[in-house]
């Protein structure tokens, strides 16, 4: 059982950032963020494959979010920089973990942004952007 406790959440004018952390308890081999908007689906945001680094992004935040990690204090990242009034949502940290040959098939293409994909989920952490 993981348990996974998000922080950094707030409120923030467009163009300006915030920082997510989310640690988890125990051993994961990857992490995602997600977020829902009031009437829409939770939407995958940004991923990291904890065991090697390697990231996936939406193409709605690419270039603006970076996901990263901390292996020491088993923590992951969303450095959120030019945000925008349409990132206003709930942002969940997800975790699961996998042999490596699994992770690969899980993460491959969209996997990474679908919710079936992780099994451990945090309580979610509020972002308001206000124009």
């Amino acid at each position: 059982q993981v348990q996974l406790v998000e922080s950094g959440g707030g409120s923030v004018q467009a163009g300006g950032s915030l920082r997510l952390s989310c640690a988890a308890s125990g051993y994961t081999s990857f992490m995602g963020w997600f977020r829902q908007a009031p009437g829409k689906e939770r939407e995958g945001v940004a991923a990291i494959y904890t065991r090697g680094g390697s990231t996936y992004y939406s193409d709605s935040v690419k270039g603006r979010f970076t996901i990263s990690q901390d292996n020491a204090k088993n923590t992951v990242y969303l450095q959120m920089n030019s945000l925008k009034p349409e990132d206003t949502a709930m942002y969940y940290c997800a975790a699961d973990f996998a042999p490596p040959w699994a992770s690969q098939i899980l993460l491959y293409g969209d996997n990474w942004s679908k919710r079936e994909t992780y099994k451990y989920w945090g309580q979610g952490t509020q972002v308001t952007v206000s124009s």
